[in-house]
């Protein structure tokens, strides 16, 4: 049967739509955490030295870390512990977190388990270092201060490429293409120059892994743990 002009064309321009809209398409977001127990993460050391509950995190008066059992925070309870990973792996992925820094604390988002997005108290600081909150540690520092006090919740939305790879030969950089703290943009487009972030699980780099919490440094707490994994 023959197929006029216009019904050709509007059929290519649907076929062309729906094709695009594949090829971006993301996953529905996923928790890692379950908000009940460590169910689905391990831990990167011996477990006795693991300071990781969940229950409810808060700050006392000075500003310091509190934990009650009962609640749905992921929380390192002190310092000095052992970082945490999920068994889950991602690559091209969008994680949103939201975290709280105690007074004076340091802790870190490691994705992949080797790429670290730093979290520090740094509120009211006017000139930020790499050790600050919101630089991608060893590779940019954030354009501002968008850091609120000690003791808020904070949320990160971390839009992240993987490295890529053709066999074992890398050959394409890690990306943060887009880090929002508290709902401003950070950073755009910063390209993992370097490699593996001192600290990482492992320092190799692979096309998957999996979302690492720093706790061997302060107390912090998390919560509202989501990863949409992307299509590539």
């Amino acid at each position: 049967m023959k197929r006029s002009l216009l019904g050709t064309t509007m059929f290519t321009l649907f076929l062309g739509a729906t094709l695009l809209g594949h090829a971006g398409e993301k996953s529905t977001p996923a928790s890692p955490f379950n908000g009940k127990d460590l169910t689905g993460w391990k831990v990167k050391g011996k477990d006795d030295k693991n300071k990781w509950q969940v229950g409810t995190a808060g700050v006392d008066a000075k500003g310091a870390l509190t934990y009650t059992k009962g609640g749905s925070d992921l929380v390192n309870t002190a310092g000095g512990g052992i970082d945490i990973y999920s068994t889950a792996e991602f690559g091209d992925c969008i994680v949103e977190c939201e975290v709280m820094v105690p007074k004076g604390s340091n802790s870190g988002i490691y994705l992949m388990g080797r790429y670290e997005l730093q979290i520090l108290d740094s509120y009211g600081r006017d000139k930020l270092g790499m050790g600050d909150m919101g630089a991608i540690y060893s590779i940019a520092v954030p354009k501002f201060n968008a850091c609120l006090k000690a003791g808020e919740w904070q949320k990160y939305v971390i839009d992240f490429q993987a490295p890529r790879f053709d066999g074992k030969k890398k050959t394409a950089n890690a990306k943060f293409l887009k880090v929002e703290l508290n709902g401003k943009v950070i950073h755009e487009n910063a390209e993992v120059l370097k490699g593996a972030t001192g600290g990482a699980l492992q320092n190799n780099e692979v096309p998957t892994g999996p979302l690492l919490f720093q706790g061997d440094h302060g107390p912090v707490a998390f919560r509202n743990i989501r990863i949409t994994s992307k299509a590539k």
